[in-house]
C-alpha cells in the first residue's frame, strides 16, 4: 500500500517537470504561488513556495481538472493530511517528517482499510 503512494508521489514529481507549458509565478507576501499546466492547458498543480521549498496547500488534477491530491508541504516536505482520489476510493495518508505513517483508505464516507 505504501509503495503505491510513493509510486503515485513519484509520478506527480516527474509530472511537474515534464510539462512544455510553461508555468506561472505568482509573488504573495513572502511566497511565491506557482501554477503548473497539462499540455492542453488545464492546471496540473498549484501550490506555493517559499524560499525555493515547497510549502503550504498544494492540489494537484488530471489533464480534465478533476482533482486527484491535496496536502501541505511544510519547508519541502510533506506533512500532515494528504488525500488522494482513486476512483470510488478516497486515501488518506498520514505524513509525519515527509515519512508515511499511516493510511486509511475511504469509500463512500465509511473507511474500506487502514494501513499503518
Amino acid at each position: 500500500m505504501k509503495q503505491s503512494i510513493l509510486l503515485l508521489m513519484m509520478v506527480f514529481s516527474v509530472c511537474m517537470y515534464a510539462q512544455s507549458t510553461e508555468p506561472t509565478l505568482e509573488k504573495v507576501g513572502k511566497m511565491v504561488k506557482a501554477t503548473y499546466f497539462h499540455e492542453n492547458g488545464n492546471i496540473a498543480q498549484t501550490g506555493y513556495m517559499l524560499k525555493g521549498k515547497l510549502h503550504g496547500q498544494w492540489f494537484m488534477y488530471t489533464d480534465n481538472g478533476k482533482k486527484i491530491a491535496s496536502g501541505k508541504y511544510d519547508n519541502g516536505k510533506r506533512a500532515g493530511k494528504w488525500f488522494f482520489w482513486e476512483g470510488e476510493i478516497l486515501k488518506e495518508v498520514d505524513y509525519l517528517d515527509n515519512r508515511i505513517v499511516g493510511v486509511k483508505n475511504w469509500n463512500k464516507s465509511e473507511i474500506v482499510s487502514v494501513d499503518f
